[in-house]
């Protein structure tokens, strides 16, 4: 393996290339009998789904989405959990040169419209569960969707299923091209709707450089991310990087359970895992003996804060320390406790560690675009030019949105996110410039909160916002104004956390509602944010 920094930049070579080929980089090139996936089922029933087998597979799905008239550059989205599906079916949309939208199986139908128009995605592959929510309706005019493909079950007329899109001959893969976008996913913000990230093929350049600098990957591992994909985190690194690298995944076909996790993790024999805070919490706190069969020789986290006593914790128990790592939907990650020998520091816990090889990751002073010295508190930035593996340029459709991310000058990538760094380049997490809310590893923004809130014709105003929680790192909170002469109640509260648990999705209820006379604000009429988690006074 070459340096670091050269290996990087030969990635960049492959994969901007102009004759990059993403279902070659990420399936056809890798030898046809390795094992790509192990679907497991919450009975610890497993099938495994071989390199051959899902460019076979991929091929002929391809053929049946040409039939729909899917071709390069067209959006199809995919409504589906972990496994064996969504793999054939991202990698039928690469081979047409089309972009792949996921959308997260919790989401609720108001939700999945929101990105179905912003996308203009037409073409939509759903799991039999989830075919109700893409029905007409307030959210989803009737033609908005002109193709639905379901994974099972009996398809609705004029409908087909992925087993009848097999049917048809397959179609050859297209080169995209580093440039051309294969993945477009939505970043949460306050400052209205989610922003569209589309991401190119030379991403992959990032994408590898976590997967074995980061976490560490290695050829005899049996690697699982626990993330949703329908989050950037188990989409770049639970479904793509494996397949770039040729390395086989675990895919969970289950929600979360902590005691299933610790199955999984025996009878798989799983070495190196990635997941959430959450799920390392939850796991804390049922383990009281790790069994003797978990032998495990990497454990990474990411998707909000990482505790000290959490990485002791594990340290203690398995053996093995949780390594924190830093990025976003923006850039993939960008920053960690590297697993990766050749590039690790020393692990400090708190620390969310140093760049990966290909990025260049510091802090600004709080008001100005200079540099902070170690140790003051500031604005954590990505230094643009120093940054080849850097691919974001900014967000479909939103200048304003993208002008608010980069320095005036474009050298630098603003995250949002505040901390430090110490001497060695180590960065400390502070807190979110954008109250963006990280729940369980996932984000939720206030403004679909907010928005879901104010349909009940009750509501006056509304502000949502994170407060502090143990196990999931914050609950979603809101403080309401009700209208003139209505009063709050328990029952007034169970009925706002159903809608928003409808209209947005399950874990974005809010687990407090607080009844107010009034929210903070500014003399210009802006809500003051940071002074939502101030005790005062409730109605």
């Amino acid at each position: 393996m070459a340096d670091p920094v050269r290996q990087v930049h030969e990635w960049l070579e492959s994969y901007d290339a102009p004759g990059a080929c993403v279902a070659h980089l990420l399936c056809d090139r890798h030898p046809s009998d390795a094992i790509a996936i192990t679907e497991v089922h919450p009975d610890l029933s497993a099938r495994d789904l071989t390199y051959g087998e899902l460019a076979a597979r991929s091929a002929a799905v391809a053929g049946g989405l040409a039939d729909l008239g899917v071709g390069p550059g067209d959006r199809v989205a995919t409504l589906l959990d972990s496994g064996i599906d969504l793999a054939v079916t991202a990698l039928a949309v690469w081979r047409l040169g089309g972009v792949h939208v996921p959308l997260f199986t919790a989401f609720a139908p108001s939700a999945i419209a929101l990105r179905l128009r912003d996308s203009g995605a037409r073409t939509v592959v759903c799991g039999a569960d989830q075919r109700s929510k893409l029905d007409p309706g307030d959210d989803l005019p009737a033609g908005s969707v002109s193709a639905v493909v379901t994974t099972g079950g009996t398809p609705r007329p004029g409908e087909r299923t992925l087993a009848d899109l097999e049917l048809l001959p397959p179609a050859p893969a297209v080169a995209m091209g580093g440039g051309a976008p294969f993945m477009r996913i939505y970043a949460s913000g306050t400052a209205g709707p989610p922003r569209a990230v589309e991401v190119p093929v030379r991403a992959l350049a990032a994408l590898h450089a976590y997967h074995h600098y980061g976490l560490d990957v290695r050829d005899d591992d049996v690697f699982w991310n626990a993330a949703d994909p329908g989050w950037f985190y188990g989409l770049y690194h639970g479904l793509v990087s494996p397949l770039l690298a040729g390395h086989r995944s675990l895919h969970l076909r289950a929600g979360f359970d902590p005691e299933l996790t610790l199955d999984v993790l025996a009878s798989f024999g799983v070495t190196n895992f990635a997941a959430t805070p959450t799920v390392y919490r939850a796991l804390r706190s049922v383990l009281k003996t790790l069994p003797p069969e978990i032998v495990v020789r990497r454990l990474a986290s990411s998707g909000e804060p990482l505790h000290a006593d959490v990485v002791e914790w594990a340290g203690d128990v398995f053996g093995v320390p949780v390594h924190d790592h830093y990025g976003q939907s923006e850039l993939g990650m960008c920053a960690g406790n590297h697993g990766n020998d050749e590039v690790a520091v020393p692990l400090k816990p708190g620390s969310m560690g140093t760049a990966l090889p290909g990025w260049t990751v510091t802090v600004l002073e709080p008001v100005a675009d200079v540099e902070a010295a170690p140790g003051v508190f500031g604005r954590v930035a990505i230094d643009v030019p120093a940054s080849p593996a850097m691919w974001f340029t900014g967000y479909e459709g939103n200048p304003l949105a993208t002008a608010r991310r980069f320095s005036p000058d474009g050298r630098w990538y603003l995250t949002g996110d505040t901390g430090t760094r110490d001497a060695v380049g180590r960065l400390y997490f502070s807190a979110r410039d954008d109250d963006v809310i990280l729940s369980g590893g996932y984000r939720i923004t206030p403004f679909d909160v907010e928005s879901a809130l104010l349909q009940h014709p009750d509501v006056e105003e509304t502000a949502a916002y994170g407060v502090p929680d143990e196990v999931v790192g914050e609950v979603v909170a809101a403080d309401v104004v009700l209208r003139d002469g209505v009063h709050g109640s328990d029952e007034l509260a169970d009925t706002l956390r159903e809608l928003v648990r409808a209209r947005v999705a399950s874990h974005a209820g809010p687990g407090r509602i607080n009844f107010v006379a009034q929210l903070p604000r500014t003399a210009s009429g802006k809500i003051q944010r940071f002074r939502l988690r101030e005790p005062r006074l409730r109605t």
